[in-house]
């Protein structure tokens, strides 16, 4: 591979880096061409980008945006790595988790998510369970509704309380 090869590759991370503020590092070392392509089709129908690099142009890349942001990942950077990029947070997490139920692999290196490193596959659970920014408004936004509907409940069905009270009391008087 050249120098200029090698150059554009680290560009394109770049990019992708950039573009994304979540990314999962896994290794999909032993995974046949069959499997490699089925999990490509996943990422794809998932919205995941899927990059395969040398971990020394990886490393190169994270470098060039902002070394001490990214310096807990470099030791994860062995062996074949797969960069999968994604808009939601906990996406590529569930793909490698479902994924796992007929392969070995991929195996979670490490993780990068809104500025928090997670190194190592025994981290994949607290990354599934993760929200997405929408489910966090969605939740912020039940809690929010939820006094303001008991207080309108509380007032309907009071209403009606005091009106069935009034109506004996008036039966009662005539």
């Amino acid at each position: 591979m050249t120098k200029e090869e090698k150059n554009k590759i680290i560009a394109s991370l770049v990019g992708s880096f950039n573009e994304c503020s979540n990314f999962y590092i896994a290794d999909i070392a032993t995974l046949n061409s069959e499997k490699t392509s089925k999990l490509r089709r996943l990422c794809h129908s998932r919205k995941i980008k899927m990059n395969v690099a040398k971990n020394t142009l990886i490393r190169k890349a994270l470098e060039q945006i902002d070394e001490a942001s990214y310096t807990p990942l470099f030791p994860a950077l062995k062996g074949t790595s797969a960069i999968m990029f994604s808009e939601t947070a906990n996406v590529p997490a569930k793909l490698i988790k479902e994924f796992r139920k007929e392969s070995d692999r991929p195996i979670l290196k490490g993780a990068f998510i809104e500025a928090s490193v997670f190194l190592g596959d025994n981290q994949l659970d607290a990354l599934v369970s993760l929200k997405s920014k929408n489910e966090l408004i969605g939740d912020i936004i039940g809690l929010l509704q939820s006094p303001a509907k008991n207080v309108l409940g509380a007032l309907q069905s009071g209403g009606n309380k005091l009106a069935g009270i009034v109506k004996t009391l008036e039966q009662r008087a005539s």
